[in-house]
């Protein structure tokens, strides 16, 4: 039994996005409709979540695009007025994602009581967003000296539109990432938000750090889901849980309980 069944209450859980709209000093930011309609966006999507049974869910400024690897204090802030808008309707384990920010994301998720953040935590990439590097040892001790030691990291080792810049294999990041950070998780990415995992790629990173959780974390799809969960410890679901399936949308709560219905009965809820 993993740290999943204490957390978020189940093992092969998923947890789902929640996807914020863009945010003041974001470029897609309406200024018409303001913090408001933001705060109101979330509340539809939360609703559509929890009524159609995800397991856990994560906050993101996934709207906030193109990225900053320095998050401006305007995004933290704004995101925390959201999530403490909406915590009383919260009826469920969640966690935060400031994107792509790893002390952002545990300042953000000691204010409002997260249970745990993804980040990028390790690792120097080529990226879309430039040349991205980390510092997991001054992340680990901001992590302490803000009081955060509960949060659970959960580490993106194969991050989305970037490549790893050292000549190393998966299961050589997985394992080294495991032995000197000690992350809570190791996700597993697909090229974008909504793009497959490669389940060969997950299976080579479960079975050489097996006493660690992996999570799929990017493109389930119900018809996929069964499959990945007989690999991995869970998921982490966004694009397949909105209108139509796009990205850009809201969303769906008939497409949330019919993927739960699936992973409900390949637990043997149903």
């Amino acid at each position: 039994m993993s740290w999943l069944k204490e957390v978020i209450g189940k093992e092969k859980c998923v947890i789902s996005m929640l996807h914020l709209q863009a945010m003041p000093g974001d470029p897609g930011y309406d200024k018409e409709k303001g913090m408001k309609w933001v705060v109101e966006k979330a509340k539809e999507d939360l609703d559509a979540l929890q009524e159609g049974g995800v397991d856990a869910i994560m906050f993101s400024n996934e709207y906030s695009l193109p990225y900053l690897t320095s998050v401006e204090t305007v995004t933290v802030a704004s995101m925390a007025r959201i999530i403490g808008e909406l915590k009383p309707y919260i009826s469920i384990p969640y966690g935060v994602n400031v994107l792509w920010d790893p002390n952002a994301s545990l300042d953000l998720a000691a204010a409002v009581d997260a249970k745990f953040v993804r980040e990028i935590f390790t690792g120097v990439y080529a990226s879309d967003f430039g040349l991205w590097d980390t510092d997991c040892g001054a992340t680990i001790r901001h992590q302490h000296e803000i009081g955060a030691e509960e949060v659970k990291l959960l580490f993106n080792i194969l991050p989305e539109a970037a490549k790893y810049l050292a000549d190393r294999n998966l299961k050589q990041i997985a394992k080294s990432t495991v032995f000197n950070c000690r992350p809570d998780a190791l996700c597993v990415s697909g090229l974008t938000a909504g793009s497959p995992t490669d389940q060969s790629l997950l299976k080579e990173v479960k079975e050489v750090v097996p006493d660690t959780v992996v999570l799929a974390n990017t493109g389930c799809t119900k018809e996929t889901i069964e499959d990945i969960l007989k690999i991995a410890d869970g998921a982490v679901v966004a694009t397949t849980f909105k209108y139509n399936g796009k990205f850009e949308n809201q969303v769906d709560k008939s497409r949330v309980k019919a993927f739960m219905d699936v992973v409900k009965r390949f637990r043997g809820e149903v």
